[in-house]
């Protein structure tokens, strides 16, 4: 079926709606807030955090093969075997990089496990071999199984929304890493892009164990 604008507008909304609320999950200003207000709920907050995530994206998701239609465009052919082969290798990818990501941390039973009740997830900075190339591999990689896919109308709106929201996300993340690792991540953000590899701006494997090592050391205060 075609959308009308009724739909596109509600579809809109839906990833808006997660938008907005995601990030304010993930802001530093709410971690604080529940930190300060319910410390026994501190070191539980990334698990609910991630819980909350996903159960946010059921709408939109929803809505999106909910009103699933005739296709825009479908890749045949020979650009079929290159586009699923781009999105295989973007999840190989993905299972390639959790080997370089404290993913208990990241899932948030560290946090659980040690009592961690600070805002801040723990560990230091921690540059993958892909993290050489952009600042944000599983946002690109996600974009590349995006926009690797047949398309409708509620997929391609969906597709423009993720899009965006990965982008702006990846900005309003940087500024929590950045106040985290202050002048190394500064020196990264300069050297290296932030979504899609570009040539002549990639990290050597020294450069990027030297940033970790200039993260990981104290500011002298005079």
């Amino acid at each position: 079926m075609t959308l009308t604008p009724l739909q596109i507008a509600a579809l809109v909304l839906a990833w808006l709606g997660y938008a907005v609320l995601h990030s304010l999950l993930a802001s530093l200003w709410l971690k604080r807030r529940v930190a300060a207000r319910w410390p026994q709920l501190a070191p539980a907050y990334r698990m609910m955090f991630n819980a909350l995530g996903a159960l946010l994206l059921v709408p939109p998701l929803w809505l999106t093969f909910a009103w699933h239609g005739p296709l825009l465009w479908a890749w045949e052919g020979g650009w079929a075997w290159l586009a699923n082969g781009a999105a295989l290798a973007a999840i190989g990818g993905f299972i390639w990089s959790t080997r370089y990501y404290d993913m208990a941390t990241f899932l948030g039973s560290a946090q659980w496990a040690a009592h961690h009740g600070a805002a801040e997830d723990p560990g230091g900075l921690r540059l993958s071999p892909l993290h050489r190339y952009v600042r944000h591999p599983w946002y690109g990689l996600g974009l590349v199984i995006l926009w690797t896919r047949d398309m409708d109308e509620a997929r391609l709106v969906s597709s423009l929304c993720i899009t965006l929201y990965l982008w702006l996300g990846s900005l309003l993340e940087e500024r929590k890493l950045l106040a985290f690792h202050g002048e190394a991540y500064a020196r990264y953000r300069a050297r290296v892009p932030g979504l899609l590899p570009l040539p002549g701006r990639v990290l050597r494997a020294d450069e990027a164990r030297a940033l970790e090592q200039l993260a990981r050391t104290p500011i002298r205060k005079v």
